[in-house]
């Protein structure tokens, strides 16, 4: 900005300087206050003294101005983030400008337009008090005599009044700003002067224009040239210039926003470029030039307005939604939330994001191809958010709908201000239920208790007692979401499965009957917070310390919970198995690298918070378990990246989820119903949605961003504290019940089973000796009901049929029968010898079941 007025203050700036302001305010009483103490009775002394007491400086500061919102599309060749902007936020639409940035024919229609003497007065034109004081005197109006650093110091007021949180306040303020009183003259006198006095009047000029109101919501001279005529305010045309000036006196009559106020905006435009001519500041022939300019549509070209995540980015619309959700929280920007937001309102910042658009494209291609917002089947709903690997930064966040704010969105289904992604309190839904993802927080808690991936357990579907399970949460400050939980608890297999399972198989096939079992002989409290300490909460949750027990706002630990029945945002998942993959160690979810105010100042942005939530080796072996489940899943983009993940659906079929990760980028991936029941298998493409909308989100974040090996599991969490079934066949059933219960295992008698052992022995067990199992589960025994037997040889030798009959019987065989060998008349060894048997020699055979044997004979 200029430090010299364009022209000097001439003869009434000396005489400022020569009396003192105390001879201003004695000639403005005279003029303006003594027609009202001729009604009112108040003497001119205290029209004086009243205005010695008025305060003598105003500040110009800030006005409200636009915010930025930037992402990143790549790198620079630095290695730094080559940010974007996607969305201008802002309560009102200005855009600050210095002093060179504004054409002269601006400056020079406001002078010829707003205050012709502005460069001879010092505040207050005293010439055009005096005309406006008989016009006071004649019909009480105190309109006019207003140059321009009395309309800043309006302008300032009502600008202060709009800030105030309150529309009611807001309201009154500019009411209080604008009133025709004579107070208000004086004050708006009095502080004119004072800006005078600090600054000079060049900054005084520039301070006006970027904060005048052009009509609608446009502030400021830049705003309002791009908006009606979409040039800078450097770039404004003659003609142009006096037709934005035209518009500040009565912005809702000559606002170029409506066709309507083409005429009258014209009329007034015409009257300041009479004025510029007069005022020497153009020629005849560029007035002549001006005045044939239209005002009309062929010359008023209207630019969008770009305000708002509605206008933003058309790829990053909920993002920009969510970021606009942070700013209470952005330190940056003000002490409190309050002061945070006010700041916000007065704008000037460029928030520089984490969101990276090459990731981004890709995960709003597939999610909107592969899930279409204006199914008709049912309201069919889809989310996928991306988050760093050890940083916690947001790199994606996408959805099936198109984002919208307006009244649009309650009458087409394909629209939707509701971010899927996040909480409630961020702009999110109430969450949606996670199913089987929820078992990675039993599988921590499993162990973090020292259990092993190869032990065993009973993966039947079955009804359990709820009372069964230990939850020391019981009775506790969290509240009546951890019970006590009492009565039954049915569940199924949602394959059908049935057996035992090791855990590290029963975690690929999401075996619920499994992880019950695993349930039994853990603490639900204790899962419960493992998974609050990878930052798990239901979308519900509000942060309000007066209601620490609202139902809605706390994970629940009954053993339902166990299959993962809490409604949760995708973004709370993907951070929580990023935990995992990053040694344990989880990191809150961030979006703003950085901030620069109005100034252009680096100011931070959000601070990584990270901390270790669980033990290394627990995360190592976890990770492990869950790379197994991956291998198995469609969604892997078989890059030769490792990946981990696990799916979830709900058990009525109506969500369906897939979180995955490598060590790089962790993605959760949602698909299934905004509302109502529609069964997801039902769907085409069945529950492998997750899967197909996954894959090609998966392949893009691994080829940006890569993906090391996973740590190793823990040796001491592979067996665990796991016991081997022991080896019981051939002991009598008691024997084998008290082995089996002494080792903490659970005996149940199978029943008698076909065995070649003696009747009422052990004649096997399920699972069989020598298997890795967990306390707590079940050995089935199976008594031999003795019908087995090996068949004795009755045939080496060639012993004599009553021989050999004997012997079998005395083996237990019932039935033995003889079937004639021819033999040669001379073969008269053989004759009535045994030659072979049915069943053969050391089979095993059943006694119930008949012998036969061959006999030689010389005559059959």
């Amino acid at each position: 900005m200029s430090a010299q007025n364009s022209r000097p203050k001439g003869v009434l700036s000396g005489v400022f300087g020569m009396f003192g302001f105390s001879v201003i305010a004695g000639i403005l009483v005279t003029v303006m206050v003594t027609p009202a103490l001729a009604v009112t009775g108040v003497t001119a002394s205290n029209g004086i003294g009243i205005f010695d007491s008025l305060p003598e400086f105003i500040e110009i500061g800030n006005q409200p101005q636009r915010n930025e919102i930037f992402v990143t599309d790549g790198v620079n060749p630095d290695g730094t983030p080559l940010y974007t902007p996607i969305a201008q936020v802002y309560s009102q639409n200005r855009e600050e400008v210095k002093w060179d940035a504004v054409s002269q024919f601006v400056k020079d229609a406001t002078i010829a337009g707003e205050d012709r003497r502005f460069y001879e007065h010092g505040g207050v034109d005293l010439q055009g008090v005096i005309r406006a004081a008989v016009g006071n005197v004649a019909g009480g109006d105190t309109s006019g005599a207003s140059t321009l650093s009395m309309q800043l110091v309006k302008n300032i007021y009502i600008q202060e009044a709009l800030q105030r949180p309150d529309e009611a306040d807001q309201k009154a303020g500019i009411k209080k700003a604008q009133e025709g009183s004579f107070d208000r003259k004086i004050k708006e006198m009095k502080l004119a002067i004072g800006l005078e006095k600090r600054y000079t009047k060049d900054e005084i000029l520039l301070a006006y224009l970027n904060i005048a109101g052009f009509g609608g919501n446009n502030y400021g001279i830049q705003s309002a040239a791009k908006r009606y005529f979409g040039v800078s305010a450097a770039e404004v045309t003659l003609a142009q210039a006096a037709s934005l000036i035209a518009i500040v006196q009565e912005p809702g009559a000559r606002g170029l926003d409506s066709p309507e106020n083409y005429e009258n905006n014209k009329s007034r435009r015409d009257v300041i470029l009479r004025n510029m001519l007069v005022e020497g500041t153009i020629t005849q022939a560029q007035l002549d030039e001006a005045l044939a300019v239209p005002v009309d549509p062929t010359t008023v070209v209207l630019t969008p307005y770009t305000n708002g995540c509605i206008a933003a980015y058309p790829y990053a619309t909920y993002f920009c939604d969510y970021v606009t959700k942070l700013i209470p929280e952005l330190e940056s920007l003000g002490a409190t939330p309050a002061e945070r937001n006010a700041n916000w309102k007065i704008g000037g910042y460029k928030i520089y994001t984490s969101l990276d658009l090459r990731l981004q494209r890709v995960a709003q291609d597939t999610l909107a191809a592969g899930a279409p917002a204006g199914e008709t089947r049912l309201q069919l709903g889809a989310a996928a958010t991306s988050v760093q690997v050890g940083t916690g930064r947001i790199l994606s966040m996408a959805q099936n709908k198109t984002f919208n704010n307006t009244e649009a969105a309650q009458a087409d289904p394909t629209l939707t201000s509701v971010n899927y992604n996040t909480d409630f309190n961020r702009g999110g839904s109430n969450g949606f239920q996670v199913g089987s993802t929820y078992k990675l927080f039993t599988l921590l808690n499993w162990l973090n208790s020292g259990r092993g991936l190869n032990e065993v357990v009973d993966g039947n579907a079955r009804t359990l007692q709820q009372s069964a399970f230990t939850n020391t949460c019981t009775g506790g400050a969290d509240g009546n979401n951890d019970g006590p939980f009492g009565g039954n608890w049915p569940f199924k297999n949602s394959s059908g499965e049935k057996g035992s399972r090791t855990v590290m198989a029963a975690t690929a096939a999401s075996i619920n009957g499994a992880y019950a079992s695993m349930g039994l002989e853990l603490d639900q409290c204790e899962t419960k917070k493992i998974a609050q300490s990878l930052g798990v909460h239901p979308a519900m949750t509000v942060d309000d310390p007066s209601t620490p027990n609202d139902f809605e706002n706390k994970l629940k630990s009954n053993p339902s919970a166990i299959l993962g029945t809490d409604s949760i945002a995708p973004l709370t998942m993907a951070a929580a198995y990023a935990g995992v993959a990053n040694h344990g160690v989880y990191c809150k979810p961030i979006a703003v690298d950085g901030v620069t105010n109005f100034e252009g100042q680096a100011l931070p942005g959000q601070t990584q918070e990270c901390a270790q939530a669980i033990d290394p080796e627990v995360a190592a072996t976890a990770a492990f378990a869950l790379q197994g489940a991956m291998k198995g899943y469609r969604g892997k983009p078989n890059d030769n990246t490792p990946m981990m993940g696990k799916t979830g659906t709900t058990d009525s079929s109506n969500q369906t989820w897939l979180v995955s990760s490598s060590t790089a980028v962790t993605t959760a991936l949602w698909f299934g119903n905004v509302q109502g029941n529609y069964k997801i298998s039902n769907y085409p493409g069945g529950i492998n949605n997750r899967h197909n909308l996954s894959k090609p989100i998966n392949a893009q974040a691994n080829a940006l961003y890569g993906g090391a090996a996973f740590d190793k599991p823990a040796d001491r969490l592979l067996n665990g504290a796991g016991i081997n079934a022991p080896d019981v066949v051939g002991n009598p059933m008691a024997t084998a019940q008290s082995i089996i219960t002494g080792l903490k295992l659970v005996f149940v008698d199978g029943g008698p089973v076909d065995a070649a052992s003696p009747a009422g022995s052990v004649a096997s067990t399920d699972p069989p000796a020598g298997t890795v199992m967990a306390r707590g589960q079940t050995i089935t025994v199976y008594s031999s009901n003795g019908a087995l037997t090996t068949m004795p040889d009755v045939v080496t030798g060639g012993p004599n049929v009553d021989t050999a009959k004997s012997t079998l019987a005395t083996a237990g065989f019932a039935s033995v029968q003889e079937k004639c060998v021819q033999l040669a008349p001379t073969d008269v060894v053989n004759d009535k010898r045994v030659l072979s048997s049915n069943p053969a020699p050391g089979t095993v055979a059943r006694l119930s079941d008949g012998v036969t044997l061959g006999v030689g004979r010389i005559s059959c």
